[in-house]
């Protein structure tokens, strides 16, 4: 046995997740056996707690064997290998499916009550269980907590198999696991207490929970300006299209920066989302939002079509500021890749008003000959190795005649997947933008 019970668990689990202490934390448990696991690693953490409800959808002839899961917000996942192996019909799939959905609402009902959901937009949140058997449930929590706008996600247990990381890649932005035994068959195996739980354990840790970080306290501290702040799933309508987008702007928020994402990535791009928490502990507030739509994104031109993208931009400004939460602040934009060109473009429209930008790792010489007319104070952030764009970002910033200044980033790639690169740049961008924002906020 490698624990005694899940609460044990939790606490050396913890103890490998103590970097994370001090930042703007939420851990979300998987009800049932996460949650006390879940417990342990919220209060070492001093970070709030809910859960992440996810149900598995087991084989009809073998229900502890997930063939898939699902999510809060229409999340789903489905294991093909499983579902072929299994020969399970279509019909038989949608029947275990809208059963689970009904459980998924009743337990949302019964762990929650009336209080909402903890907010995890533009956070860094853990999603912890007592551990990964097939992958399908944990696939489905960081694909529900993604769509909720999560900033950044860490995947953490204790025990899983040897596989577990291939099964998971590309699913959180952290995975943390404390043991990965070869004779892996069950989680249970590896507890000496593994009792099953109940809907009262459940409610119990929540309610212990609440009472560490009772409602209004997140977020505590914070000069409000007389505006409620928000934070929010939003539709941004852009001339003829609508496009999914995520609005945040806390309460006495200077300004709100407009993310134009780049490479036909979109609002769920975990690098912005990530920069987008740094300036929202800056009290700033930001739109990240898909430029294109998914019928539009396939087509691969679209993407260095910077005024198409620009346009998308200008229009998504002008509905930003119609929004009572952004009225009167002043707007900034933040670009990766080819949207720092769109960004820029649209930045040297007349009537812009844009207070300024910020390129990480972009293509501002694709804005071409829109660049002297920008006027908003530009920073153009490089990876120190990333040679090729770090040049075009040389010559860019040569016909720039607004204030502007590159800094490159020692030792950092085009993606700042090093070690500290993209806190790097999250600190340039949060200090640029409250600069240049607290000047110009109306």
């Amino acid at each position: 046995m490698l624990f005694a019970n899940r609460t044990e668990a939790g606490r050396q689990l913890a103890a490998r997740l103590e970097h994370l202490k001090g930042q703007d934390v939420v851990v979300l448990g998987l009800p049932r056996g996460g949650l006390p696991v879940a417990e342990a690693v919220a209060e070492a953490l001093e970070a709030p707690l809910d859960v992440c409800l996810v149900r598995k959808l087991g084989v009809p002839s073998r229900p502890e064997l997930g063939m898939g899961a699902i999510g809060e917000d229409g999340v789903r996942v489905l294991g093909q290998e499983v579902l072929r192996a299994a020969r399970v019909q279509p019909e038989v799939l949608a029947r275990i499916e809208e059963r689970e959905r009904h459980e998924l609402e009743r337990r949302a009902v019964r762990y929650r009550g009336e209080r909402p959901p903890v907010a995890v937009a533009g956070r860094t949140v853990v999603i912890v269980d007592d551990g990964v058997a097939t992958g399908s449930t944990a696939r489905a929590a960081c694909r529900t907590v993604r769509a909720r706008g999560a900033a950044r996600v860490v995947l953490a247990v204790p025990v899983a198999p040897p596989d577990w990381t291939e099964r998971l890649a590309g699913e959180a932005d952290e995975l943390v696991c404390l043991a990965t035994p070869v004779d892996f068959f069950a989680v249970g195996q590896f507890y000496a207490d593994f009792a099953q739980l109940d809907d009262e354990d459940v409610v119990a840790v929540l309610r212990r929970a609440a009472g560490r970080f009772p409602a209004g306290r997140e977020g505590a501290g914070r000069e409000g300006n007389g505006r409620e702040g928000v934070d929010r799933e939003v539709e941004v309508v852009a001339g003829a299209v609508r496009l999914g987008g995520h609005l945040a702007v806390p309460p006495g928020a200077t300004g709100v920066v407009v993310f134009a994402h780049g490479s036909g990535s979109g609002r769920h791009s975990p690098r912005n989302r990530f920069v987008a928490e740094g300036l929202h502990q800056g009290g700033l507030g930001t739109l990240l939002f898909d430029l294109l739509t998914e019928d539009e994104a396939r087509d691969r031109a679209h993407v260095f079509d910077i005024a198409l993208l620009a346009g998308r931009l200008a229009d998504a400004t002008s509905w930003l500021r119609a929004q009572p939460a952004a009225e009167g602040l002043a707007v900034g934009y933040f670009g990766a890749s080819t949207g720092a060109a769109a960004a820029l473009w649209a930045a040297a429209e007349p009537d812009a008003r844009v207070a300024a930008v910020v390129s990480r790792g972009g293509r501002p010489d694709l804005a071409g000959p829109r660049l002297p007319a920008v006027t908003a104070p530009t920073l153009l952030i490089v990876g120190g190795a990333d040679l090729m764009v770090l040049g075009l970002n040389r010559q860019a910033q040569s016909r720039l005649h607004c204030e502007n200044r590159l800094v490159t980033v020692p030792g950092a790639t085009h993606l700042f997947e090093e070690p500290g690169a993209l806190e790097r740049v999250t600190e340039l961008a949060r200090d640029w933008f409250t600069d240049h924002m607290a000047a110009a906020h109306v």
